[in-house]
């Protein structure tokens, strides 16, 4: 049996002293099928007065995928959508050729301290749709399906698996499956796309016999099924995977693009206030001051992407 290869994420500051762990992209790593970015954080508890919440800031050719497992967040965009992010729902935000977000701390939890506890993930859009119109799509929790999958309880958060189909809409074939086994309760994973990986959320895992420990990404071999074994108590795990993409992608700070140029544009459109605002905001993020420099084209045509 080959070993199985992990990622084990690194801790990025998002400012404030709100530290998530990052996944995607990583250098041995950079994508799981459209996935492109993936952040956990939490649980950590937020008390009155602090200020983790995420000022307005921009993006480009990618959809942001936000779900909690404990928690709430106000999102706000230019579009004018304000939604109420609560646990279980599937908070899919098509950037297209351009939109501006925040997410803040829901008005209602200013002066109360809650858990906050979910992941946020960014799936690049196909080339066809990077210049697409922006939208936000909000699915309650009560409407993504619950299956028991050789007695596991699965949600299926985006697209089809065991004979079932997630209200959500990808832009591409997706999956992504919240999987909740426990202690030795096993599953047997189809390959049900081309590429997949099973992170840990809480608690470890066996994956094909190989133990994964909680905060750990495995990523599963291509066109095998995967032998998943809940370890050390309940555990709490997510499956990402979908088709590979449709060529290189570009991504610098909050854009994502296959074209150099159009992240460069992207930058320089944000710092002159080109972007529609979001309604109600008067703060943003500037551009990071070490600035997107294109890398040159290697003999034979196209770019590596380049990651900051």
């Amino acid at each position: 049996m080959d070993p199985l290869q992990t990622l084990p994420g690194a801790e990025k500051d998002l400012g404030g002293g709100f530290i998530v762990r990052r996944y995607l992209p990583a250098a041995r790593r950079r994508t799981v099928g459209p996935f492109i970015f993936f952040d956990h954080f939490g649980p950590v508890t937020e008390q009155p007065g602090q200020l983790h919440d995420v000022r307005p800031h921009p993006h480009i050719g990618l959809a942001t995928v936000t779900y909690l497992f404990e928690g709430a967040m106000m999102h706000r965009d230019s579009l004018g959508s304000e939604q109420l992010i609560e646990p279980g729902a599937i908070n899919w935000m098509s950037a297209g050729r351009g939109i501006a977000h925040s997410e803040r701390r829901p008005a209602s939890l200013h002066d109360s301290s809650f858990v906050n506890h979910g992941l946020q993930l960014w799936v690049a859009l196909p080339r066809a749709q990077e210049e697409g119109d922006p939208s936000f799509t909000h699915t309650p929790a009560r409407d993504i399906p619950r299956l028991s999958v050789q007695g596991v309880p699965v949600r299926l958060l985006v697209g089809e698996a065991f004979g079932d189909r997630s209200p959500v809409r990808p832009a591409s074939t997706t999956l992504y499956l919240d999987l909740d086994l426990a202690e030795g309760q096993g599953l047997e994973l189809p390959p049900l796309v081309r590429e997949r990986a099973v992170y840990a959320v809480q608690g470890g895992l066996v994956v094909d016999g190989q133990p994964v420990p909680a905060g750990r990404m495995a990523l599963l071999a291509e066109g095998q099924a995967a032998r998943l074994q809940g370890h050390g108590g309940r555990t709490r795990a997510v499956v990402i995977g979908g088709e590979p993409l449709d060529g290189p992608r570009h991504i610098w700070w909050n854009f994502v693009h296959s074209s150099p140029a159009r992240i460069q544009q992207a930058a320089a459109d944000w710092e002159a206030g080109r972007f529609a605002p979001v309604p109600g905001e008067t703060e943003f993020i500037p551009l990071p001051e070490k600035r997107f420099v294109a890398p040159p084209a290697p003999e034979g045509g196209g770019a590596e992407p380049q990651y900051l």
